[in-house]
This record gives C-alpha cells, sequence and structure tokens, in this order.
C-alpha cells in the first residue's frame, strides 16, 4: 500500500480515496463471484436431468440448500475482501478464483457429464483446496479464515450427498 501512496494514487491522510478504493474492490469482487457463478450454471435441461434423480430419503432440508449455498458464497464474498484489504494481494484473489470455479464446477460438471462420481471428486477436491486456503489465508486475517469454515462444513456434507445419490441412481 505505501508503493500506492508514494505514487501519489492515494492520498492516505484525506482517506476519501482509499475508501474509495476499498469500495471498488468490493464490487470487483462481488462481480467477479457473481459472474463465475452465472457462466458456471448448467442449463435448464441439465439441472431437469439432476432433479429427476433419487436422493437419500434421510435429506429432508433438501429444500434450504439453495439458502445454505447463498449464506456460504457471502462468507466466501466478506472472506475475500478481507483478505484482500489486509494484503491487497493479486495471489490471494487467485487463490478465492480457483475456490470459486471448483465450488461452481460441482453442479455443472455433474449435470453436463451426468456422472455423479465426476461430481463427487470435484466436490472433495473443492473441499481439500478450501481447507488449504483457510490455512494460508489464517495469517492474512482470522475473520477471513473463519468465514470459510462453513464451507468446509457443509461441502462434506454435499460431498456424501452425491456419493449416496450416485449409489441409488446407478
Amino acid at each position: 500500500m505505501a508503493w500506492f501512496a508514494a505514487a501519489g494514487a492515494l492520498n492516505l491522510q484525506a482517506g476519501v480515496p482509499l475508501i474509495l478504493f476499498a469500495v471498488l474492490a468490493a464490487l470487483v469482487i462481488l462481480l467477479v463471484i457473481v459472474a463465475v457463478a452465472w457462466g458456471l450454471n448448467p442449463s435448464r435441461q441439465d439441472f431437469a436431468w439432476f432433479m429427476r434423480l433419487r436422493r437419500p430419503r434421510w435429506l429432508v432440508f433438501e429444500g434450504l440448500i439453495p439458502v445454505i449455498w447463498l449464506l456460504i458464497y457471502a462468507c466466501f464474498y466478506i472472506s475475500a475482501w478481507l483478505t484482500w484489504q489486509a494484503s491487497w494481494s493479486g495471489l490471494w484473489m487467485a487463490a478465492f478464483l480457483v475456490q470459486l470455479v471448483l465450488v461452481q464446477s460441482y453442479t455443472l460438471v455433474i449435470c453436463r457429464s451426468r456422472s455423479l462420481g465426476r461430481g463427487t471428486v470435484i466436490g472433495f477436491a473443492g473441499w481439500v483446496w478450501g481447507i488449504a486456503l483457510t490455512l494460508a489465508v489464517a495469517s492474512e486475517s482470522l475473520l477471513a479464515a473463519a468465514l470459510l469454515l462453513p464451507y468446509l462444513l457443509w461441502s462434506p456434507v454435499g460431498t456424501w450427498v452425491t456419493w449416496q445419490m450416485r449409489q441409488l441412481n446407478r
């Protein structure tokens, strides 16, 4: 941040340009999340195939899954923004982008390939990346790392559901 201010791009004493820069960063992060989610969404036809699959009997909370994911994405967003605020690092943002692509690819891969097994692999890969990201982000912001915990707790549930669905729909 000091090199940016020294170049005259920010007037740190006035604070206004720094606030505008923080708001701009927040908007860019949000736009990237929306663009990735939109771009990696399955078609209606592909998703209809997925919705016709049999589910485990114990999956009584399926109606809550969109709300759960909305909360997880909100946590991703705030975590990425806090990490940016702490580090101003494009590498951290790239790491969050990889996480987002893995998470969003899960449903797309299942629906396009018609393979719950592939979805299970993507789900597991996203969880492993999420663990690494959480541990690494903790060095920048403990709150940013904590905001990744809902995903780390939910991801094994989603992967287990997918694995069970694979067994039911052979």
